[in-house]
């Protein structure tokens, strides 16, 4: 669809992405560092993550569409090319989400474990009714899933400490591209084709 209203497409959807691309940079970067934030905001901002990685490609097939009935101008290009780098960082946005998303259901499932096993006192359960089980069997399983809970912990914890600074980088370069791209926009649209003095006969600018 190229149009809406009469309109091109593109003037109507960029309004989104420069809305929706720098409030979910926010939210990611509020999900990262604030613990309370993220335990109600992870799913929004993974929704919303996802709803700019889905704008940004339409939107520029759309700016395409309206490049191509324009009287196309150096500005105008710089601004095509400009919108073409938009779409790394959505995807950075979405896959850090997705990631956040996922450590918080790590946490609250392992939040849930520790409650659950809190009232036993840390005592290992017989297995009972397992034929030749011996009580070196429940040590030898114990060892087992506690190695394995360490080795969890340890790739859980290099993401923990990774995922921050790359949600910086995404966040503030996302932020950056939106800033970049709608001022070339701007530029493209507006540059000498107003007057810099009023026309309408009112007093002032």
């Amino acid at each position: 669809m190229d149009q809406i209203n009469g309109l091109p497409t593109h003037i109507i959807l960029v309004h989104a992405v420069v809305v929706l691309v720098p409030l979910t940079a926010l939210l990611v970067l509020l999900c990262v560092f604030w613990p309370a934030a993220r335990v109600r905001l992870v799913w929004p901002t993974l929704i919303m993550a996802f709803g700019a990685l889905a704008l940004t490609p339409l939107t520029t097939q759309a700016g395409e569409w309206l490049q191509r009935h324009v009287v196309e101008t150096p500005l105008i290009r710089t601004h095509t090319q400009l919108g073409d780098t938009l779409i790394p960082w959505t995807i950075g946005l979405f896959l850090v989400a997705t990631a956040i998303a996922f450590l918080h259901v790590r946490e609250t499932r392992a939040a849930r474990r520790s409650t659950a096993v809190a009232p036993r006192g840390g005592a290992v359960a017989p297995r009972a009714g397992t034929a030749g089980a011996q009580p070196g069997d429940d040590l030898g399983a114990t060892a087992t899933t506690a190695a394995t809970m360490k080795a969890t912990a340890g790739w859980e914890r290099v993401v923990a400490i990774a995922l921050p600074v790359i949600a910086v980088i995404v966040a503030v370069g996302a932020v950056i591209t939106v800033y970049r791209i709608g001022d070339s926009g701007a530029q493209a649209v507006w540059q000498n084709n107003f007057s810099q003095t009023a026309t309408n006969g009112r007093p002032g600018g």
